[in-house]
């Protein structure tokens, strides 16, 4: 049989159907339970080296989408390695990567210079034909997986083919990973911004709670209460929308703020006005709800002003659970250029304040006014440990929390005149 007959064409092409099963194969056994101990960065790499082998390249790298610049980072790369070492970014839209992140779509490149390729580094090297394809979830965009050659040829059809079914992998094993480690960095961050202790005051008491909502990772719920040096006591509470990683460093920034501003500024809805102005300029896109609220000694009554925030409750050892009736106003990074405003509510003696995050009122399939009856009611003028205990049980019980929880109680009581009110 001549080698050039169709039966000896039609086993060639077996042969290398069969070699790429086998190394497909081997691809996906990098994906397995026995690389579980890889962090992101090793298993990319341990990917690009097998994706190198079976497309028969000189390069390939993975670009991951930064949806906050709307840039395209290398994250990892095999054969040009100064990709990662020196930060090389493209901006969606521009050039080979940029295009196939903005498309979605594969593109094959048979010319590679500075009108094709954004990175200068690939033509530098001597790449001379480049094929990429996008790393997806579904229909949302992750990044661009893409390989190239130093001699000239020509990826086909089936290329494109093969490196998209690869490509899916890598993402669906990125992803993986990706939601472990994020899992794990969620903790620390959470750990991280824990309050400080409660401040000790004669003549105030506090408690508090912070659980996790079962699933969804870390959030952005928090509280924060201290006292400044001229007696002054600040308590917030606040949720910023959304979860992960991302909604815990943003709460992080904005706490901060929060208590920054309020060495300056007097008053609650001075302090968000100013942290309203401040996170809708340097964390566009973000919003958070914020209880913000201040007393001064002998600490009679309280100030406070909400950003979209659920109402707090007072209680006393004559008069049930009520909320307070304040203007909600709206979130922080909404529009800082809204008035916001403050009222004063008196706290009688052995009075409580109970501040929390919508977690601990909202039910899938109940209405909010629900949530706050069955607040009020849990809510009774006792030490705040006792408070936080009686309403965790009454609102929470052994459900699993759908969504993250905080709450603070603060209670005022009598005092000896003489122990003083200053911390």
């Amino acid at each position: 049989m001549s080698a050039d007959s169709p039966m000896a064409g039609s086993s060639e092409a077996s042969r290398q159907a069969a070699d790429v099963a086998d190394q497909l194969g081997a691809l996906e056994s990098v994906t397995d339970v026995s690389l579980g101990h890889l962090d992101v960065d090793d298993l990319l790499i341990e990917l690009l080296d097998r994706v190198a082998g079976l497309m028969a390249v000189d390069t390939v790298a993975v670009l991951l989408l930064d949806e906050v610049s709307q840039q395209l980072v290398a994250r990892a790369a095999w054969g040009i390695e100064e990709e990662v070492r020196q930060g090389a970014r493209v901006p969606v839209g521009h050039g080979f990567a940029g295009r196939i992140a903005a498309t979605g779509q594969p593109v094959v490149l048979d010319r590679v210079d500075s009108s094709t390729v954004a990175n200068p580094l690939l033509w530098e090297k001597g790449i001379r034909t480049m094929l990429g394809v996008p790393l997806l979830s579904g229909e949302e965009v992750l990044g661009v997986l893409h390989v190239g050659s130093v001699t000239k040829r020509s990826f086909t059809q089936a290329d494109s083919e093969l490196l998209a079914r690869v490509a899916s992998r890598v993402a669906a094993a990125m992803l993986a990973r990706q939601r472990d480690v994020e899992r794990a960095a969620a903790r620390v961050v959470q750990r991280s911004l824990v309050p400080t202790p409660l401040p000790q005051l004669p003549g105030i008491e506090f408690a508090a709670r912070y659980v996790p909502a079962e699933i969804g990772g870390v959030g952005g719920d928090w509280y924060d209460a201290f006292a400044l040096p001229d007696g002054r006591l600040w308590v917030m509470v606040g949720d910023v929308v959304g979860h992960g990683v991302r909604a815990g460093l943003v709460m992080g920034r904005l706490r901060s703020s929060l208590r920054s501003y309020a060495l300056d500024y007097p008053s609650p809805e001075e302090v968000l006005a100013r942290a309203d102005h401040k996170l809708q300029f340097f964390e566009p896109g973000e919003t958070a709800t914020v209880l913000c609220a201040v007393l001064d000694p002998p600490y009679e009554a309280i100030q406070l002003s909400l950003a979209g925030h659920p109402p707090p409750v007072v209680v006393t050892p004559d008069a049930p659970g009520a909320l307070v009736e304040v203007n909600p106003g709206l979130p922080l990074g909404v529009d800082h250029h809204i008035p916001r405003s403050s009222v004063r509510v008196p706290l009688g003696s052995d009075a409580v304040l109970i501040t929390y995050t919508d977690g601990l009122i909202e039910r899938r399939g109940k209405s909010l006014d629900d949530g706050f009856a069955l607040l009020c009611r849990a809510a009774h003028a006792h030490h705040p440990e006792q408070v936080c205990f009686e309403v965790m049980d009454a609102l929470i019980g052994r459900h699993a929390p759908e969504d993250d929880i905080a709450v603070l109680a603060v209670r005022r009581h009598p005092i000896d005149e003489e122990a003083g009110l200053l911390p």
